[in-house]
């Protein structure tokens, strides 16, 4: 005999049709009281599940349904159609909030089946994932250089980099350009974040998009709100750098709202992959070499290594589908050492002359010859409170005595 009430073990069991099967087996052999006897179940609960089983065989012992044909008080069909329409009105709105603008006599939990029995999506918001298969999509329907962004990086926080930056006279920032639709990548490299180094590295970039003739004919450069990009965050006018960006025809410049990086996704990945595949496993002679292996990745970036968001495919790959005509050489040009392009300008500037380059309202002065404040070590302050006045005070001795 069964030691548990047949009562107990339905309880309990996910799966109650093999301990049925058995109860009914046991009747056919037994008979129906020895079988509930021995189940510690009623005559009329054997008797029922054997007629169910003579009848539909082991799939008859699964249990049925009790929820009744027809319900009375059951929402019109019309009420119904009525409340699914107005989600399409009322997107990301609850279904008290709908209840209550609408003057509906359903409560809150009735609108909500009628919204799940007709699949509506709820008004959470989609994972993350879904969001960035979205963008995915969106992204690929841009024009070649419609929409691209431009960011810079303070490379002294990598810990492999630092040690050789200061000794062998590396950059210290990183600016970076990434087209959207494709993921092509330029950089520049520079001693400081500053004006004239963005836009400088702007001016470099529109020289070339211009000589291949790659632009649309509207286009987007976005940018965070750095003094880099906008000048002084009270400025009444355009920055040097929007004014570079807009001499384009077609070309405009758009900063992201104050605090949301998230928009500079596409560039801020750059950053996050050049850390572990190029600055952590390099090594540097000097800064020549650091700017030839630049030169290297950049062009291993644009022409060799796929993508794994944009169906694993090279960015150059990408541009033959969308501009099949383009010269391969635009994907090619090096990266720019912001420093000497802007020592070479200066140096321009000084000779003047009718047909030489001007920079206008600036002055400029020789390339410093002694270290900066920041690099003449602790010392710096010791020395120009105490020794430099005894030094100028030899200094009037000698003269005077001449």
């Amino acid at each position: 005999m069964c030691p548990y009430q047949y009562y107990h073990v339905m309880k309990q069991s996910k799966d109650k049709k093999p301990w049925r099967y058995q109860m009914v087996q046991y009747a056919f052999a037994k008979g129906v009281k020895p079988a509930a006897r021995h189940f510690h179940a009623s005559p009329s609960v054997v008797r029922k599940w054997v007629y169910r089983f003579k009848a539909d065989g082991y799939s008859g012992l699964e249990d049925r349904s009790h929820k009744p044909h027809h319900s009375p008080n059951e929402t019109p069909q019309h009420v119904k159609d009525h409340v699914i329409a107005l989600k399409s009105i009322y997107k990301r709105v609850g279904a008290a909030q709908v209840r209550i603008l609408e003057k509906l006599t359903l409560a809150p939990k009735t609108i909500r089946k009628i919204w799940k029995e007709a699949k509506i999506p709820s008004r959470r918001r989609p994972k993350k994932h879904v969001i960035k298969n979205n963008l995915r999509a969106v992204k690929k329907q841009f024009q070649l250089f419609q929409q691209s962004m431009e960011d810079t990086k303070d490379l002294m926080d990598i810990p492999e980099y630092y040690f050789q930056a200061r000794t062998r006279h590396l950059p210290k920032v990183q600016y970076t350009f990434r087209e959207v639709s494709c993921g092509i990548l330029f950089l520049g490299f520079a001693e400081s974040i500053s004006l004239t180094y963005a836009h400088l590295f702007a001016t470099y970039i529109n020289h070339f998009l211009r000589k291949f003739n790659a632009l649309p004919e509207s286009s987007i450069r976005q940018t965070d709100n750095g003094s880099e990009y906008i000048g002084s965050w009270n400025a009444k006018n355009p920055s040097a750098y929007t004014r570079a960006i807009e001499l384009l025809p077609g070309q405009h410049h758009y900063t992201i709202y104050p605090g949301a990086h998230r928009m500079q996704a596409d560039v801020e990945t750059i950053h996050n992959l050049m850390e572990p595949e190029f600055y952590e496993i390099e090594n540097f002679i000097d800064r020549n070499d650091f700017m030839a292996k630049a030169t290297v990745y950049q062009h291993f970036f644009n022409l060799h290594r796929p993508n794994s968001y944009k169906e694993d495919k090279t960015p150059w790959q990408l541009v033959q589908e969308k501009k099949p005509d383009l010269d391969k050489h635009l994907l090619m040009i090096p990266p720019v050492d912001l420093d000497r392009l802007f020592r070479w300008k200066t140096s321009i500037a000084r000779l003047g002359g009718k047909d030489q380059l001007t920079v206008p309202n600036c002055t400029f002065h020789a390339p410093r010859t002694t270290p900066r404040p920041m690099d003449r070590g602790p010392w710096h302050r010791f020395a120009s409170k105490k020794v430099l006045p005894e030094l100028q005070q030899k200094a009037r001795l000698y003269f005077s005595a001449r």
